[in-house]
């Protein structure tokens, strides 16, 4: 990536009256034009990140450089930032105009441009006509098309928007998703996105950051963070889940539930501990001699586009099947997926259990010269 517009060098925050720390260690590199997301649960740290991006709170440590410049010390109002918050930050007793408006009256912005910019950012947000209607006569989803339209006149590098689609309900927050992604794909304005729905990440963004406890656990297109999580909590996390324990007998062969399949997943160690995910879409139902397992189901509950069942194999694995076959309750059937349905996962290490598992390598295999850069890649890898 050339030319970051945001980035974080090894950026923490720990809270002096707690002596809590939120981020721990963070780095990243924003791309300007694009719409990222910072996705996690409450408290994973996300919204820390926006506020620090914001200039609202500091960093304990690390750099934070906008368009290659530090701006640790820079100002709220001199950083090229503009925040849509949760609850609009509006101002009730002035009109649609007037809080739109308010940010280039306080620039002394010659009055026929001030009108021409809020004019030409009301046409984006599609509120044309509602120059004069007060903010209080506004329904949830018009308040936010204000907030958006105040944060884009500007013209700002990055638009930081802090859940502003939360306080709505289903059918408008879907709405708002699209022209939200439309929006931001039209003005090319660089949007930082913090939600914990893990649908509308996945929808709106190109670039997702998984948080938990303070650091970012995986990034990627939102493909790649549902297709292939790295971890357990990655994979509960995003989306719905079967997880079961397995063992990786050798490159794209694994085992679990006493039986071997085929697999895409290469590059483990043979015989290594893994987790293996299967989505509850990619299960086909089959008849119970058809299928790869036999499952017996237990519940199912209709969810519109699809049946949710839930099934239990012989050795007491819960299954989660999305079909749009309906199932009978307690009927065994057949469950069938394709080697690329089947997501590897590597478990967990210690550093206790790392440095085990390297004596053991010393002890057992032929010792060459290359053993230190190995140990040292492996450290590394197991690091990240």
């Amino acid at each position: 990536m050339t030319n970051p517009i945001i980035a974080f060098k090894n950026v923490s925050k720990t809270f002096e009256d707690s002596g809590t720390t939120v981020l721990k260690d963070i780095n990243f590199e924003l791309e300007e034009g694009k719409f990222y997301t910072l996705l996690g649960a409450s408290g994973s740290g996300k919204s820390t990140i926006l506020n620090i991006i914001a200039g609202l709170l500091d960093a304990t440590s690390g750099d934070v450089l906008l368009d290659g410049k530090r701006i640790n010390d820079v100002p709220i109002n001199k950083r090229d930032v503009h925040t849509v918050f949760q609850s609009y930050a509006l101002f009730p007793h002035m009109t649609v105009y007037e809080n739109v408006a308010f940010a280039l009256k306080l620039k002394k912005i010659a009055k026929k441009e001030i009108d021409q910019r809020v004019k030409e950012a009301l046409k984006m947000v599609q509120l044309e006509g509602y120059e004069k209607r007060s903010i209080k006569k506004l329904s949830g989803g018009q308040r936010q098309r204000v907030a958006i339209a105040r944060a884009i006149i500007n013209q700002p590098k990055v638009v930081l928007l802090d859940e502003p689609l939360s306080a709505l309900d289903l059918k408008l927050r879907t709405e708002m998703q699209y022209e939200l992604r439309e929006l931001q794909q039209r003005l090319g304005i660089t949007f930082v996105f913090v939600t914990h729905d893990q649908e509308e990440a996945l929808a709106m963004s190109d670039w997702i950051f998984v948080m938990n406890e303070g650091k970012i656990v995986q990034s990627g297109t939102p493909v790649d963070i549902y297709d292939e999580p790295i971890n357990h909590f990655v994979a509960t996390f995003i989306g719905e889940s079967n997880i079961l324990p397995a063992t990786m007998i050798e490159d794209y062969l694994v085992e679990f539930n006493g039986k071997r399949f085929e697999a895409v997943d290469g590059g483990m160690r043979p015989n290594e501990p893994v987790e293996v995910v299967i989505r509850p879409e990619d299960l086909q139902i089959t008849l119970p001699d058809e299928g790869k397992l036999q499952v017996k189901v237990d519940t199912q509950l209709f969810r519109g586009v699809h049946y949710e069942i839930i099934a239990y194999d012989d050795l007491g694995n819960e299954w989660m099947i999305h079909s749009t076959r309906k199932a009978i309750e307690g009927e065994i059937i057949g469950l069938d997926f394709t080697p690329e349905d089947i997501h590897i996962m590597r478990l967990h290490e210690t550093e206790e259990e790392f440095d085990a598992r390297i004596e053991e390598y010393v002890e057992t295999e032929e010792v060459e010269d290359g053993l230190i850069n190995f140990i040292e890649e492996e450290r590394h890898e197991e690091n990240d």
